[in-house]
């Protein structure tokens, strides 16, 4: 379920907005102000921001500075057709794309989406599966937002089985293709890391991601 962190100084157009994307399917968060929001959206683990262009405490320049210094999230702004800003400007601030008020549903959620899907075609160096997010540059995994430590293998294993979601591994072909060594002796070991990482998991989710397939092997549940 992808996240998005609402930043809104208005009562009701934040809650409007916080139900659109419930509706939508997502997974939302909110701030009142500049502040809480740059706190959140530094701390949290968003898929896009949804920003008010005039917020109380902290300027959008200065909330996008200093986000940008540290994360690339998608950020779309909201502006009212009377403010000054020009889509332009909007984008050279470090916006992804951008709404006018007042802004039909619809639209709303048609905009996200592309922006999710222009980034996530972008953006190479994740791969995703149901609530699971790897990040091949840093090599960290996250379930539902949060994040898991893994053991090198585990993630190795991880790694493997998410990029090939459809996949069977036995016990020798996820080892080999985990470690590159020859399989030599049928031990417990494959079988201790899996549990290992579905123990770890199970601290963030009741759900299950990974099925024991008996006689076959290993692979993810769809």
């Amino acid at each position: 379920m992808h996240s998005v962190l609402v930043i809104e100084d208005d009562k009701d157009i934040n809650g409007l907005l916080c139900s659109i994307m419930v509706q939508s399917g997502f997974a939302v968060d909110s701030a009142r102000d500049g502040l809480e929001g740059l706190q959140k959206a530094l701390s949290g683990n968003y898929q896009i921001i949804l920003m008010d262009l005039m917020l109380p405490l902290k300027t959008v320049e200065e909330l996008l500075k200093e986000l940008r210094a540290v994360k690339d999230t998608p950020v779309v702004i909201i502006s009212a057709k009377s403010e000054v800003y020009s889509r332009i400007e909007l984008f050279r601030i470090g916006a992804d794309d951008y709404i006018t008020k007042p802004f039909d549903i619809d639209e709303v959620t048609l905009r996200i989406q592309a922006v999710l899907r222009r980034t996530a075609a972008q953006n190479t160096s994740f791969l995703m599966f149901r609530d699971i997010k790897l990040d091949t540059d840093s090599k960290r995994v996250y379930v539902k937002d949060s994040e898991i430590s893994c053991t090198a293998t585990e993630y190795a294993i991880l790694e493997l089985l998410l990029k090939n979601p459809k996949t069977i591994f036995s016990k020798r072909r996820l080892y080999e293709g985990v470690s590159g060594n020859e399989y030599l002796s049928d031990d417990n070991t494959m079988n201790v890391h899996i549990s290992n990482l579905r123990k770890k998991m199970a601290k963030y989710t009741s759900d299950e991601y990974i099925e024991t397939v008996y006689g076959l092997g290993y692979r993810l549940i769809n």
